[in-house]
């Protein structure tokens, strides 16, 4: 009997979890604001379903814990180096003003300094499951709006890591705050030097032993136990469970084996982390709330208002296009989950009392579920830019303002994009044109640079100055067009290299035969291929043209395993 009851909080945490899942599916919002309402519903303070106890809380730790070794997967030092402007330069800056902003509301509302800096940063996050399902939703993951999205949260949760040591160590009134970061910084420090170290010297190995048994389940299991071994350390060293977690995510990350320990991995560490989602819905109190409405839409709108201004203002200041300035804006504009993690620490909720602690979690509740709504407000604020730049200039003036460059690829669907995506990846210049309005307005809108121009205008290419160019990329295959340009194009730009993307073995004879380079597309992802040969036609190494793909296919990989985790899922639902 005493074994059933012990198994009551999570029977009933999974089946309103479920509940949370197909309930948000169909209206178009993440299951974290799902798992926030059913918990709110069956807790103390609700239907009084479920008591918070020792199992709960394990639960709720253990999908923090997930949720911080999945961040840390996702990072590595290449990562750092190739995001470098975002995550030291827009990362910074960004957390820095906005926690400058909230801090300073803080005061004024009567909290501490000490307090006023641990809400500040957590104000000043946004959330990292909320925006990356955006991203993948809206397409857009691996577009430049979205890897400067992704560097951006990199940033913040390392923060986060270090907020919750500070949070953690609050109630220590001999420990002045100033040594708390000292010593925090520099334990951190020391422990990622360590993560770094272990992994390329240690579970790289222990992994390549794992992969001869040819067992996924051996790779699941040693995942765990890194997972709760280092977290476990750190927390003995007084750092906390959480940073263990994530340099458990950063040393499997430097290994060759991430890919496949993050698919084994995913089913835990969502099931916790919803598991974590819930109780922090069960601590809400439904009579605070609706006693003080007002003031949680006061803090509701001005985190947005407040957010929305300081990320725009940061991107501008750091040169960004005013199109992708506003797309961050909005899409990072949300609280953060780590705002619920910091609140459920119990010397924070001692401090800042419950009222004000329900007030901020219900204000960040609302704004990671308004994100899709924001998210396509500033997707419709930036094509009305672009609409007004259209109807101010004509098309020739647009592509004199053009910048010349090496590389010209003409038309950003699929392989236009990848090919873009390449000679960005090795930060080679590109000139992009194209000729369908609603694909130039989406590629800009995803933070390309492209000029709104027809392939085959032979006053453009003039206008262009093609002979500076060395090579023309052509994702549109037209070849009544192709075979009528090819004189001009031989007489006017004689050392130009047409690379043209197509699919059968008599398009390419027909093409080669114009003297075009000719290349049939068979990669996943589409466009690899050619942009490959790109790459080399412009100096770039055949191991780092080799690296680039295999982090490109790595990328589908783990794309298509969310995709069919999926539809598994909505199966399972139907």
């Amino acid at each position: 009997m005493d074994q059933a009851q012990a198994l009551l909080p999570v029977i009933t945490l999974l089946f309103v979890g479920i509940v949370a899942m197909i309930a948000m599916r169909p209206i178009n919002m993440s299951p974290i604001v799902g798992y926030l309402i059913v918990g709110t519903i069956i807790g103390q303070h609700g239907l009084g379903l479920i008591e918070e106890n020792e199992t709960t809380h394990l639960l709720a730790e253990l999908g923090v814990v997930f949720l911080l070794f999945d961040i840390g997967l996702h990072f590595s030092l290449g990562h750092i180096w190739k995001s470098r402007r975002d995550i030291l330069g827009f990362g910074p800056l960004q957390v820095g003003l906005c926690t400058i902003a909230f801090g300073a509301l803080a005061l004024v509302f009567g909290l501490t300094s000490e307090l006023a800096l641990i809400i500040g940063i957590a104000l000043a996050l946004s959330s990292t499951a909320v925006v990356i399902q955006t991203l993948a939703d809206n397409g857009q993951k691996n577009c430049p709006i979205g890897t400067s999205a992704t560097a951006v949260l990199i940033f913040q949760d390392i923060c986060a890591i270090f907020l919750l040591v500070l949070a953690s160590s609050l109630g220590d009134a001999t420990v002045p705050m100033s040594e708390l970061i000292i010593s925090a910084l520099a334990k951190g420090a020391m422990a990622f030097i360590a993560a770094i170290l272990i992994g390329r010297f240690l579970i790289n190995p222990l992994f390549a032993v794992v992969a001869r048994t040819k067992r996924e389940e051996i790779f699941t299991a040693s995942a765990l136990l890194i997972v709760l071994a280092t977290a476990t350390a750190t927390e003995m060293a007084g750092l906390s469970l959480t940073l263990g977690a994530f340099l458990a995510g950063m040393i499997i990350s430097e290994t060759s084996y991430r890919h496949i320990v993050q698919t084994e991995i995913k089913p835990f560490s969502g099931l916790l982390l919803g598991f974590f989602f819930i109780t922090v819905g069960m601590s809400l109190n439904i009579t605070v709330l609706i006693n003080n409405w007002a003031t949680v839409l006061m803090v509701l709108c001005g985190l947005l208002f407040i957010k929305t201004i300081i990320i725009y203002s940061t991107a501008r200041l750091l040169h960004f296009p005013q199109r992708s300035a506003v797309q961050l804006a909005f899409l990072l504009s949300q609280g953060s989950e780590f705002a619920f993690v910091l609140i459920a620490i119990p010397t924070m909720t001692t401090a800042i009392g419950e009222e004000f602690s329900a007030i901020l979690i219900t204000a960040v509740v609302g704004s990671m579920a308004l994100t899709p709504v924001v998210v396509l407000l500033g997707q419709k604020i930036v094509k009305n830019i672009l609409d007004k730049q259209m109807k101010e200039k004509t098309k020739e003036e647009s592509l004199l303002q053009a910048e010349i460059s090496p590389v010209v690829v003409f038309g950003m669907g699929i392989v236009g994009r990848k090919v873009v995506d390449a000679l960005i990846a090795h930060n080679l210049p590109y000139l992009a044109i194209e000729m369908d309005y609603d694909r130039y307005v989406s590629a800009n809108r995803d933070g390309y640079t492209v000029v709104f121009g027809d392939s085959g205008d032979l006053r453009m290419m003039e206008t262009l100055n093609l002979s500076k160019a060395k090579c023309a990329v052509i994702t549109i295959v037209r070849y009544d067009l192709s075979r009528d340009l090819t004189p001009i194009v031989n007489q006017r730009y004689p050392d130009l290299k047409r690379f043209i993307s197509i699919e059968t073995e008599e398009e390419k004879n027909k093409f080669e035969a114009l003297g075009m380079i000719a290349i049939i597309d068979h990669s996943h992802p589409k466009g690899i291929d050619v942009a490959s040969q790109v790459l080399a036609s412009q100096g770039i190494s055949k191991e780092n043209i080799a690296s680039w793909m295999q982090q490109e296919q790595n990328n589908a990989l783990s794309e298509a395993d969310l995709i069919s985790s999926e539809i598994s899922t909505a199966s399972s639902n139907a």
